[in-house]
């Protein structure tokens, strides 16, 4: 008898949240699911890992919930024996209550779960979708979970290469997509700002961060295909090393010597 596939189900907004719920509804119609989330909304927290002290395990609604960040729960769904039956089949993250677009996915503990299934070997997709007036996840659910079943359905990987990482973002307020494209990163703007405000007590605080964000126009980019009302479909990589720059890294290190001196 062939095992159903295993997927390791996570996100930034937290266990209670309803992109999860629904996503979760619908995954367990095609695989065997195991929620491993947050306990509390985590967004922006991007890939932190809880070092400094333990992390606390609880059963909500069914669902698992650890007072960490997103990557801490994959963490924990890995790598905790008695939590899972085996390795997962995939790693999926979201639906996030908002859009992780462009620069976004620096920050995103949404897509920072997914990247952690990955970076342990194992395919992951993150989804997010545009909160506007007529989104709905009872609609983007089952399409997410097509594209799930897709990935799951994808032939073994030749041994040595990297497994797919896949930043997909809904567009906002729109009943229904007008399609699907496989895009690549757009540049999303902020209007970055720091509100200088003071507590009762006359102490300076601070809240950073604008509230309203542009995407500049860019053919083929996960900006300008959610702006058209498509779904966007980026693959993400691993590899962080810029190779357009490795000159001016040959030029910082020229003629920099290094002297040992005698003790």
């Amino acid at each position: 008898m062939i095992a159903r596939p295993l997927i390791l189900l996570s996100n930034d907004d937290g266990v209670a949240a309803r992109g999860i719920r629904t996503l979760h509804a619908q995954l367990e119609a095609i695989a065997d699911v195991v929620v491993v989330a947050p306990q509390t909304e985590q967004s922006a927290n991007s890939h932190a890992l809880t070092l400094a002290r333990p992390l606390r395990h609880r059963i909500v609604d069914g669902f698992h919930a650890i007072d960490g960040t997103p990557a801490d729960c994959i963490y924990v769904g890995l790598y905790w024996k008695d939590l899972m039956p085996r390795a997962p089949d995939l790693v999926v993250s979201g639906i996030n209550h908002g859009y992780n677009l462009g620069s976004d996915t620096f920050y995103s503990g949404t897509v920072a779960a997914a990247r952690e299934g990955a970076l342990r070997g194992i395919p992951s997709i993150a989804f997010s979708v545009g909160m506007a007036d007529g989104t709905s996840f009872d609609t983007i659910a089952p399409i997410a979970c097509a594209i799930a079943a897709r990935v799951l359905a994808l032939p073994p990987r030749e041994e040595g290469t990297r497994p797919p990482l896949l930043n997909v973002n809904f567009p906002a307020g729109v009943p229904r997509p007008a399609g699907l494209r496989a895009t690549r990163l757009g540049r999303r703007r902020y209007e970055d700002e720091v509100d200088v405000r003071r507590d009762p007590r006359g102490r300076e605080y601070f809240w950073i961060g604008g509230p309203n964000a542009f995407h500049d126009p860019s053919e083929g980019s996960d900006t300008e295909a959610v702006d058209h009302g498509f779904v966007s479909v980026t693959p993400l990589g691993l590899d962080a090393t810029e190779r357009e720059h490795m000159r001016i890294a040959e030029r910082a290190i020229e003629g920099v010597t290094i002297t040992t001196e005698e003790r």
